[in-house]
């Protein structure tokens, strides 16, 4: 392992604060997890219908609750603690006073409250803006832009705000008194320069589509520099020692991705988390939707391209808590996690879920209809809960498959193999599904838990524990497992996917119009 041998005992302390729970996580030079906290979180309150709010300070005091659980644990590791690296859910805004204090909840990514378009002059851009598909997308932008709402609806705090901070930026003030940001954080409706992630040029028209004054945004730096230092307040709150070293990392997804070591375009890296991914590390500006930017790597000056499935594994979670009651109760009184439970109910269903095909779309994606939903069709009276339980999995790596689809043509490289990361990644089932379906090997890493590794890889060689990233995959992220398409499976996969799954979303396309008319459903 290349790797600095004065420093071979030191370790990182990586926060995750993701959209269910908040994960502590102490990762040493060679990607092992020496300790790991994780608390689960309310992920956010409605005093409207369609609004995702959460309380900043909450997110602080589960973040602190979080680190002092952890060091209560493991306190001999607080003096090997060589830096801290934070990545975060994406796209949840805070707005704070010149103190660093909120003004107002915190609108999450979950949000699907809408800013009145019309309100927003585009000046001269108004008729560069007119080219077909691109106004009705600007309009779009324009209604999820959170400032533009805040603007409009609550004109007081946004003339209050000091700063308008992504969640990891509030964090950063919180741990360091400094409004800094990474770049590999800065995804969201902000005037941002998508190629480079720094803040628009002057001239740019996103400052007039996202108008937030550039004095109320925080300094950007590349992921792998240092922010700054732990404050003695801090300390105290958290349990982290007093002026170590903060170090960029990234949002939680492109930590994720690198820490499965996915950093070319044929290894793509499959999500199997609350929200489904397929995503694809590349140092080219790719498109893979139309007018969709590629969203900042957690390795500088690099992208990765994503196609997601909005509810993704959360559909898993809910046929546990909707259809699974009986394993809950029987993995509580063994001692075990329903998990293991569920994997046996579904190891007894063949590929295939003996005809259930599933379609996940329970919430629509971004270039789907807003009255579109999901569907599973093919039931009989052979079918079972079991067999429901593996049409999820199965109809959800269908529709990672397309994206795969899309995402090799664009990028004009072939996905070659695919590793898979997130809580799902743990079933044997779901990882030999991804590898029959796709048609090529599956591996796993060595934990699930990447993001907190790509987190320490970013701090590790803003350090120069290592000397480049490479080097820094090559020592902190492996392969634990290796699943290998099962060719017969893999041919039937091939042909329930091609000649039934790829078919459904446009032929119920117009009967979810008919419900969305009848029944008013989904507004």
């Amino acid at each position: 392992m290349n790797v600095n041998a004065k420093s071979k005992d030191s370790v990182i302390l990586t926060i995750d604060a993701g959209t269910q729970s908040i994960r502590a996580a102490v990762v040493d030079l060679t990607g092992r997890l020496l300790q790991i906290v994780k608390t689960p979180i309310e992920p956010y309150f409605s005093k409207n219908p369609g609004w995702a709010e959460q309380e900043p300070e909450y997110y602080w005091k589960m973040f602190c609750q979080t680190c002092q659980a952890l060091f209560s644990q493991a306190a001999e590791l607080k003096d090997r603690i060589a830096a801290v690296s934070v990545t975060t859910q994406r796209a949840t805004v805070v707005n704070v006073d010149k103190d660093g204090n909120s003004l107002r909840p915190a609108i999450t990514w979950l949000d699907a409250r809408k800013a009145d378009a019309s309100r927003i002059k585009l000046g001269a851009w108004a008729p560069v803006l007119k080219a077909p598909g691109l106004k009705t997308f600007i309009e779009g932008v324009i209604g999820n832009c959170e400032s533009n709402w805040i603007r409009q609806n609550q004109p007081g705090i946004w003339e209050k705000t000091h700063k308008y901070l992504l969640l990891s930026g509030y964090f950063n003030f919180k741990l360091t008194g400094e409004f800094k940001e990474s770049t590999g954080s800065n995804v969201g409706y902000l005037p941002i320069n998508n190629k480079t992630y720094q803040w628009a040029g002057k001239f740019d028209f996103k400052w007039k589509i996202f108008p937030v004054e550039e004095t109320k945004l925080p300094d950007l730096i590349k992921p792998g520099q240092i922010l700054g230092q732990i404050t003695q307040k801090a300390s105290q709150e958290t349990g982290i020692p007093k002026g170590l070293p903060v170090v960029a990392a990234a949002s939680d997804k492109a930590c994720e991705i690198l820490g499965a070591g996915c950093m070319t375009p044929e290894t793509a890296c499959l999500s199997f988390g609350t929200i489904a991914t397929i995503n694809t590390a590349t140092r080219k500006y790719v498109e893979v939707r139309t007018f969709f930017p590629p969203y900042p790597a957690a390795i500088p000056d690099t992208y990765y391209t994503e196609i997601s499935i909005m509810r993704g594994f959360w559909m898993v979670s809910w046929f546990k808590e909707q259809f699974g009651q009986q394993e809950i109760a029987e993995a509580q009184a063994r001692g075990i996690t329903p998990e293991m439970l569920f994997e046996n109910l579904i190891k007894a269903v063949p590929p295939g879920s003996m005809g259930l095909v599933l379609n996940p779309h329970w919430t629509p994606e971004p270039n789907m209809e807003r009255y579109a939903k999901g569907a599973i069709i093919g039931f009989g009276e052979i079918h079972t809960r079991a067999h429901f339980y593996r049409a999820i999995i199965e109809g959800l790596i269908f529709g990672l498959k397309k994206g795969a689809e899309v995402t090799a043509k664009k990028n004009k490289v072939p996905i070659i193999q695919v590793r898979v990361s997130g809580g799902g990644s743990q079933s044997d089932t779901a990882m030999q599904s991804a590898a029959d379906i796709f048609g090529v090997p599956a591996q796993r890493p060595h934990t699930h838990e990447t993001s907190a590794i790509g987190a320490a890889i970013d701090a590790a060689v803003g350090l120069k524990l290592f000397p480049d990233f490479e080097s820094a995959v090559r020592g902190m992220a492996r392969i634990k497992d290796v699943f290998e398409p099962i060719p017969a499976n893999h041919r039937m996969y091939q042909a329930l996917y091609e000649r039934v799954y790829t078919r459904i979303y446009e032929r119920m396309l117009p009967l979810y119009k008919e419900i969305q008319e009848i029944t008013g459903y989904p507004e």
